[in-house]
């Protein structure tokens, strides 16, 4: 694995209300927003800051929710369901556990989340509407 972050995640109680703060409150562009679902702001050269619900969150990530709020992960993009698998196992052969195995998404992308020693997240992703440009501009669309 590299030593790149893409995106990283907060899980959120109001997807609606945390979209206002950084949307309308800070002023910040969203660079893909799906109601109820997830939005993304590039915040960085080739980094999002990804608002995604709560609940979905732990549910993939296998954790978080009422007793942990601020639930978030760091993701690290690759470029095929393949290469999910292989950098879940290489994490988990250095020590980390694979906290959810490589699947088939919903909203077209396939990811896998391992756990560091201490219990950080790290979502392994390839999503094929996610591009980094070499000026470090973000180009994300929905996929689904």
């Amino acid at each position: 694995m590299d030593s790149t972050v893409n995106v990283i995640t907060l899980g959120v109680r109001s997807l609606g209300a945390s979209l206002a703060f950084y949307a309308d409150g800070l002023g910040w562009t969203p660079k893909l927003s799906v109601p109820e679902e997830v939005a993304f702001f590039q915040v960085g050269h080739g980094l999002l800051l990804s608002l995604f619900r709560m609940d979905h969150l732990a549910a993939e990530a296998g954790g978080g929710g009422p007793g942990n709020p601020q639930l978030f992960t760091l993701a690290h993009n690759v470029d095929s369901p393949e290469a999910v698998d292989a950098v879940l196992h290489e994490a988990a052969a250095a020590g980390g556990t694979i906290v959810a195995a490589g699947t088939q998404m919903s909203w077209g992308g396939y990811s896998g989340y391992f756990a560091d020693p201490d219990g950080f997240r790290w979502e392994v992703c390839y999503n094929p509407g996610l591009r980094v440009e070499p000026d470090g501009t973000v180009s994300i669309v929905e996929i689904a």
